[in-house]
């Protein structure tokens, strides 16, 4: 063992030293070559010398430059989710209102983008974190507006729009809640929605912006509406801090927002002034705001109109419409499945109940498992193979085996626990296992089906594992109750 660890470090030595004399040889080679080169550039007319070497120096540049484009970092884009279309949003809806979903939110929704688009009034929506001086800017581009204003932060409650004029176009500001407000989570949501219902989106910040704020700036810009980041208070921020926050800003953004802008929206300040008799008071003061870049960039926007800014609008609103459909889709599929686990469950509760000689292990009934898992499975819109139902049964029935002594003692306690069950017939303890098993076996098979829209057996069979021990009272109390129902129904 020794002599062959000893050849393979003599082989390394020897390739190592293989490759360094090449390098020794490709590098003195390189300097001949180079200085023959140099011996014959000297030869040359002083015209042609100066010639060659400016060529020379071109083609190192030039290859320099290529190596720089293809390997320096590149920031990523985002990327803009392609949109539904309208005709697709409203059928999904519709096929909800026969289901008996509520949607009239939804619908309320496509009524108001309809109504924005025909109105063709430009709007801007005014987004960020609490207290980064949203108002204030509102006020100081809106001759008039008098939004509510609080250093406490979090004032805005619901959206508020104020018109503006900006040269010769008129457009309408929204002044949206706060974001990342305690306890401000529904807030949050009507902000967001307004901030899709815009056509240009204003993210408002007081510096350097936050995870939280970053990844908020990059989920607006995946709509592919006009997106300008506006650094607020800029006047409270020293000269060198404000140039260089400045220009961390944009170099971090400029591939996430169209424009970076550095404004001041005013405001009122409170400072501490000494008199002459050496006391000292405490007085508030106007700040002056300076909005002018921010109004220049809403001039151009408003001067291409609200019609060039509507098709983004439209999908940025049909997106948010569209997932939120999805999510009253998937909550009636869940309510659903519930319905299907509690029905399986009743028949395995029964059918224990009414068995002769219910015996000491716990089998799995295969005719009702096979039910429950093809049920779900259509449910869910997940095909499932007959071998593959019955090769997960056969694990389910190993699972149960393993687990029998926990769930009799989980039903046995269910057993003592509710009034009544301890004095019916011995087989209720064996039911209440039965339930507990289909019970866990159903959600099991519903939870992998919706998170892998598959019938991946090593995930429900884990899943199946950890629900056999849940003994929670709501869940043993419903399943209980079964069994407590189906010993009055039997004869």
């Amino acid at each position: 063992m020794a002599n062959s660890s000893r050849s393979l470090r003599l082989i390394l030595f020897a390739a190592l030293a293989l490759v360094l004399a090449a390098a020794l040889w490709a590098t003195i080679a390189a300097l001949r070559g180079g200085i023959a080169l140099w011996r014959e550039l000297r030869e040359l007319p002083a015209l042609l010398q100066y010639a060659t070497a400016g060529l020379l120096a071109a083609v190192v540049l030039g290859f320099a430059w290529l190596a720089w484009r293809l390997l320096r970092p590149r920031p990523r884009k985002p990327s803009i989710a392609k949109a539904p279309e309208r005709a697709e949003v409203q059928a999904r809806l519709d096929v909800l209102a026969q289901q008996r979903a509520d949607t009239a939110e939804l619908q309320a929704e496509l009524a108001e983008l309809d109504r924005r688009a025909r109105s063709e009034q430009l709007y801007i929506a005014v987004f960020g974190e609490i207290s980064a001086g949203k108002s204030s800017l509102i006020r100081a581009l809106a001759d008039g507006a008098a939004p509510a204003a609080d250093v406490l932060g979090g004032t805005t409650r619901a959206v508020a729009h104020y018109s503006a004029h900006i040269g010769a176009a008129q457009l309408t500001l929204a002044d949206v809640p706060g974001t990342h407000e305690v306890a401000g989570i529904a807030r949050e949501a009507i902000a967001r929605d307004e901030a899709l219902r815009a056509h240009v989106v204003l993210y408002v910040g007081a510096g350097d912006l936050t995870r939280d704020q970053d990844a908020e700036l990059r989920w607006l810009r995946g709509f592919g509406k006009p997106l300008v980041l506006v650094l607020n208070k800029a006047d409270q921020l020293h000269a060198a801090e404000r140039l260089t926050l400045t220009a961390a800003l944009r170099q971090k953004y400029r591939d996430v927002t169209d424009a970076q802008l550095v404004v001041s929206a005013g405001g009122t300040e409170t400072v501490e002034r000494r008199r002459t008799d050496g006391r000292s008071e405490t007085i508030e003061r106007e700040r002056r705001a300076d909005v002018s870049a921010l109004t220049e960039a809403l001039r151009r926007y408003a001067a291409g109109g609200a019609v060039a800014l509507e098709p983004a609008r439209t999908a940025a609103v049909l997106s948010r419409v569209d997932a939120r459909a999805g999510e009253l889709e998937a909550g009636m599929r869940e309510r659903e499945a519930e319905a299907v686990v509690a029905k399986y469950t009743k028949r395995a509760v029964v059918g224990a109940l009414a068995a002769v000689m219910p015996g000491s292990d716990l089998v799995i009934q295969a005719v009702l498992a096979t039910g429950l898992i093809r049920e779900l499975s259509k449910l869910y819109a997940v095909p499932v193979r007959d071998i593959d139902v019955e090769a997960f049964i056969a694990q389910v029935k190993l699972t149960v085996r393993t687990s029998a002594s926990l769930v009799l003692a989980i039903a046995g306690n269910a057993a003592k626990a509710f009034p009544g069950l301890g004095t019916l017939g011995g087989g209720v303890l064996h039911a209440i296992a039965y339930g507990l098993i289909f019970d866990s076996l159903g959600r099991a098979i519903a939870t992998t089906l919706r998170e892998r829209h598959a019938l991946d057996r090593d995930a429900a069979a884990s899943a199946l594992s950890r629900l056999l021990a849940d003994a929670s009272a709501e869940r043993l109390r419903r399943i209980a109750q079964y069994a407590l129902g189906g010993e009055n129904e039997k004869p």
